[in-house]
């Protein structure tokens, strides 16, 4: 990574940080009596929220979390998260861990993989489960938007490891980013110029986290990197074929952009557009059938509602049990603006669904 891409980011990017930077000035909220300490997981920083302990239990639920911020901004001790992650502790009476992975432009893709990995890792040891007295058969992994991406990947890589002791017993994902494959979903043509997230914004996203370059941002817009006569890409086409995976209310009268010809350098270039790893979407069916009980929460007002329908419908598919909590008024990353003067009833309606399923659930 460079900092001159770091520097080159949108003018929505730029109000955005700034934005987050204003809102962490802003006094917390939420109880009390909620224990807030740093930690380091297998050298990645962690923010871990205890609830007060109950004379009448032995163990709690957990929730590990990811935040978003396009793998570039915002961070777990940032206000938003933190009253984020302090509210679904006491609404969950739930240990919950925030893993604080590094960020563009300091490191670029798969580090932040590989921080909530190890972070996640980690943490479901035996051993530090106990330490925070954990139950170790109810603890979800989350996370929302690129947090969401790097939630879906963790929980693939753990159901692939078979000598992992302890394994999540749900996954929570809230307007997940799960492709690059596709930049012309419905979702992502209904949507390009909305706030807070325009296609060109998510586009710019991606190319500083696979380390690409703002030239290919045109080629990408138009899917010439997956391209008929891209023969890497073809295998995968079938997985995130929308015409067959969204409703009817989400296809609407949208066609889809499919190039005859384009360009199979890009992917050559940036393998990492057709990584599992950093494109959850992409995974095969028999991943997909190991994974645990998933919620997946969409707003209509988003062009990621796609990405996250798509992987419940594969999920659905391959057997694993899914609710898509789906919002028609919202828009993407609604759920931290909970705190004045962003107090929005949409931050608070979605946040209060999402803490319900898991509390039914885990």
């Amino acid at each position: 990574c460079h900092l001159i891409h770091y520097l080159r980011l949108s003018h929505h990017l730029i109000v955005l940080n700034y934005l987050i930077c204003t809102f962490d000035k802003l006094k917390s909220v939420s109880s009390e009596d909620i224990k807030i300490t740093d930690a380091v997981f297998d050298g990645v920083e962690v923010r871990v929220f205890e609830p007060p302990a109950k004379g009448d239990e032995s163990l709690k639920r957990s929730v590990v979390y990811i935040h978003g911020g396009g793998w570039a901004l915002a961070s777990a001790r940032t206000s938003l998260y933190n009253n984020l992650c302090r509210i679904m502790a006491e609404s969950l009476n739930a240990v919950v861990v925030s893993v604080e992975y590094r960020l563009v432009p300091e490191v670029c893709f798969p580090e932040q993989y590989h921080d909530a990995l190890r972070a996640t890792k980690h943490f479901l040891q035996p051993d530090v489960l106990a330490e925070y007295s954990v139950d170790p058969s109810r603890i979800a992994i989350s996370g929302d938007s690129a947090g969401g991406n790097l939630a879906a990947a963790v929980c693939q890589q753990l159901s692939k490891d078979e000598d992992l002791p302890v394994r999540p017993k749900l996954q929570a994902l809230i307007y997940p980013v799960l492709q690059a494959f596709d930049f012309n979903t419905p979702s992502y043509q209904q949507n390009m110029h909305m706030p807070v997230l325009p296609r060109s914004v998510m586009v710019n996203y991606w190319i500083d986290y696979i380390n690409g370059n703002y030239e290919l941002a045109h080629e990408l817009l138009v899917n010439n990197h997956t391209a008929l006569n891209v023969g890497r890409a073809l295998s995968f086409r079938a997985r995130l074929d929308w015409t067959a995976l969204l409703p009817a209310s989400f296809k609407k009268s949208y066609r889809p952009v499919v190039q005859a010809t384009g360009s199979a350098a890009i992917v050559e270039r940036l393998p990492a557009l057709l990584d599992v790893r950093a494109v959850p979407l992409l995974a095969d069916d028999a991943t997909l059938a190991r994974q645990p009980r998933t919620y997946v929460l969409t707003c209509e007002n988003d062009v990621l509602r796609d990405d996250g329908a798509m992987y419940a419908a594969r999920l659905e598919r391959a057997g694993v049990p899914v609710t898509l909590d789906h919002f028609h008024d919202c828009f993407h990353g609604c759920m931290i603006f909970t705190v004045w003067p962003t107090d929005f009833s949409a931050g608070v309606q979605t946040r209060n669904s999402y803490i319900k399923w898991l509390d039914e659930n885990l």
